[in-house]
């Protein structure tokens, strides 16, 4: 065993992320960086298997691309158009992490994540993992850089580099 999970963790088993009680945000500089943009994404599913030893557990996720949502109505067309996340011909970001390894308080889950029809490698951060209520949370950041997913429009309007927040609450399967 290379690690052994923290005291409140939740137990290992499969957990079913639940969309209704998950929350995905994404901030992003925009205005040549003068102002950070929150919207928020929709999670269409996703499971968590928890190994008796980290090393052994796996994370997969499904985002709805076209459900992003700032609150200004102009932007969220504009983000899901075919100039930036192209929704409709790529109507869904992905991750599927394996492994889980001890990094300072907290852990980091290696993967990858498919967006705009290009899988990149990618890491999730966890800092809080634990069991409540008879189901498991989670919270987790991510940060992403748009070009790699070959985004490259608007340079300057909005920013290259967009950070996830995800506060996620899973049921045993």
């Amino acid at each position: 065993m290379t690690d052994t999970l923290p005291a409140g963790a939740p137990a290992p088993g499969t957990y079913t992320l639940d969309p209704e009680r998950t929350t995905i945000r994404a901030d992003v500089k925009a205005m040549f960086g003068l102002m950070t943009v929150h919207g928020t994404f929709r999670l269409q599913s996703g499971q968590v298997s928890i190994g008796a030893d980290p090393g052994g557990s796996s994370v997969q996720a499904s985002i709805a691309a076209g459900s992003y949502a700032s609150g200004h109505t102009k932007r969220d067309a504009d983000v899901v158009s075919a100039s930036l996340l192209d929704a409709r011909a790529f109507p869904e970001i992905t991750f599927a992490g394996q492994g889980a390894r001890r990094d300072g308080d907290g852990w980091v889950v290696p993967g990858s994540v498919t967006a705009h029809g290009t899988a990149v490698p990618a890491e999730i951060r966890l800092s809080d993992a634990r069991q409540e209520d008879g189901a498991a949370r989670f919270r987790a950041t991510a940060r992403l850089d748009r070009t790699s997913f070959g985004v490259t429009n608007k340079k300057g309007m909005v920013g290259r580099t967009v950070d996830l927040v995800i506060e996620a609450v899973a049921q045993p399967a």
